[in-house]
């Protein structure tokens, strides 16, 4: 009698659900019997390894809540628009993060500014980083509405703890007292310990406008602005390539 599939029932019973696949597999090859125990082995682990890995970057990503699952190999990096593939190979890599470093994606509306953040995001899960992705506008009614529902502190405890937070869509709207003394508090809770992502169309000179009260501008911008790396797009908006082909007809009446 073969102890393989209670084996296996065993592995499942115990979540070592890539090391059950590989001994699955191992069953349907005619010559693994030539290998011996430790090699055999070896794979086994090597799946369940493999098979962890990705189940944490699914986790992240998840957690994450990317606008758009961007990988950074389809991020247009062609002259004149403002990156070149060098530098973004080197952001990939993460170490600005561990650092905990901030980046600026600075760029006209459509020049791809959430793709690239999206796309250094969703890299940053892949080497088991936490990630959070939120757009300016709704954070700040999200914070509102926690204060109002007295959860206020704990999502602040998250903004404040993930690896890396991509803020998206910065400045599109001013903020309110409220929305500046939270902004303030999330920077300060992040600097020196943290790192922040900011797609924003507005140059980084406009910011304090955008802020409001001078005094929470300035302080806002030097935990931000002084330790953060800067990509300013350029070039016409990534969004004609997804024009829509001209319908057979034309325009006939």
């Amino acid at each position: 009698m073969t102890l393989r599939q209670p084996n296996i029932d065993r592995m499942l019973q115990l979540g070592l659900t890539g090391m059950a696949e590989a001994l699955e597999e191992q069953r349907d090859i005619a010559d693994m019997d030539q290998l011996g125990f430790d090699d055999r082995l070896a794979m086994i682990i090597e799946r369940e390894a493999e098979h962890r890995d990705h189940k944490s970057y699914l986790g992240h990503l998840r957690q994450a809540q990317l606008r758009t699952r961007a990988d950074i190999r389809d991020v247009d990096c062609r002259a004149g628009r403002g990156i070149a593939r060098t530098t973004l190979t080197q952001l990939a890599a993460g170490d600005w993060i561990r650092q905990a470093l901030n980046l600026i994606v600075n760029g006209p509306t459509g020049a791809g500014k959430t793709f690239v953040a999206c796309a250094l995001a969703h890299q940053a899960c892949r080497q088991k980083r936490s990630v959070l992705y939120r757009r300016v506008p709704e954070l700040v009614t999200a914070l509102a509405r926690a204060r109002d529902k007295g959860t206020h502190d704990r999502l602040m405890k998250r903004l404040a703890r993930v690896d890396l937070l991509l803020l998206d869509d910065w400045g599109l709207q001013g903020f309110s007292a409220e929305g500046r003394r939270d902004l303030l508090e999330i920077v300060e809770a992040r600097h020196g310990r943290k790192s922040i992502l900011i797609a924003s169309q507005i140059p980084v000179e406009h910011w304090p406008k955008v802020i409001g009260e001078a005094t929470i501008a300035d302080a806002v911008l030097d935990r931000i602005v002084h330790n953060a790396y800067r990509i300013d797009l350029t070039g016409e908006s990534q969004r004609k390539r997804n024009t829509p082909p001209p319908l057979d007809g034309g325009n006939e009446k």
